[in-house]
C-alpha cells in the first residue's frame, strides 16, 4: 500500500516537471507572440473579419494578409447575408486609431463607429467587393 502512494507521488511530481518544462519552452518561443503593423509603432489591433459579400473565401484569405502584417484576428467567418461594395471597419473599443490602422494599411475602407464593449475587439471589419485586390495576393 505504501508503494502505491509512493509510486503516485512520483508519478505526480514527474506530470509538475513536464508541465512547468514545456511552458518554459513555449514561452520561450517568440513565434507565438504577435507584433504591431510593421512600420507602425502602436500596439497590436484585435480584430474580427466577416465577409460582407457573396465571394468564398474572402474573410480567410483576408485574415491571412492581416496576420502576416502583425494584426491579431481571432475570428473570421460571414456577416448578414449581402452583398457590400465598400469595406466597412467598426470601431468597437478605443478612440478609433485602430481603426484608422486598418484603413491606412487596406486603403480602402469607410470607418464607423459603433462601439461594443462586450466583444471585447478594437475593430470588426466587415468586407465589402473593394476587399478583392487586398485578398488577390494570397495564395490560397
Amino acid at each position: 500500500m505504501g508503494r502505491t502512494r509512493n509510486q503516485k507521488l512520483i508519478g505526480l511530481v514527474v506530470a509538475v516537471i513536464i508541465t512547468l518544462v514545456i511552458g518554459w519552452w513555449i514561452g520561450s518561443d517568440d513565434s507565438f507572440q504577435v507584433g504591431p503593423i510593421p512600420g507602425d509603432e502602436g500596439p497590436r489591433v484585435v480584430v474580427e473579419v466577416l465577409n460582407g459579400t457573396d465571394i468564398d473565401g474572402l474573410a480567410r484569405r483576408v485574415t491571412r494578409q492581416l496576420r502576416l502584417r502583425g494584426v491579431d484576428v481571432v475570428y473570421f467567418g460571414s456577416a448578414r447575408p449581402e452583398n457590400r461594395d465598400t469595406t466597412q471597419i467598426y470601431v468597437r473599443r478605443g478612440d478609433g486609431d485602430e481603426a484608422r490602422r486598418i484603413q491606412s494599411l487596406f486603403g480602402f475602407g469607410e470607418i464607423v463607429s459603433e462601439p461594443d464593449s462586450q466583444l471585447f475587439l478594437d475593430v470588426t471589419i466587415v468586407l465589402g467587393n473593394d476587399a478583392v485586390s487586398f485578398a488577390a495576393s494570397v495564395v490560397n
